[in-house]
């Protein structure tokens, strides 16, 4: 079965830290590129961060130095570390590989 299945979401107050997990069907994993993507109440999906299959990493410029994404090619997994979160990182955050999405997880940012 082809899935993305997301976890790790939920609330936390500005400056908190939250990491997301996405367990990928292998057949997913294959593909090279694997990438976290982040919609917010009335806005577009962005680009938040994106891996290689060889672990070559790209950020969108408003979380570098705060989020981290790293795979598990053993755990066909995916993470997405998020440290010293502000409340415009509230969104749905969606996990994409080989052209499916996940059905996503909500990270809430509020004091």
């Amino acid at each position: 079965q082809v899935q993305l299945v997301e976890s790790g979401g939920g609330l936390v107050q500005p400056g908190g830290s939250l990491r997301l997990s996405c367990a990928a069907s292998r057949i997913i994993f294959s593909y090279s590129t694997m990438g976290w993507y982040r919609q917010a109440p009335g806005k577009q999906r962005e680009m938040v961060a994106t891996v290689t299959g060889g672990g070559r990493t790209n950020y969108a410029d408003s979380v570098k130095g705060r989020f981290t994404i790293s795979r598990d090619n053993a755990k066909t997994t995916i993470y997405l570390q998020m440290m010293s979160l502000k409340p415009e990182d509230t969104a749905v955050y969606f996990c994409y590989g080989g052209s499916y999405w996940g059905k996503g997880t909500q990270v809430t940012v509020t004091s």
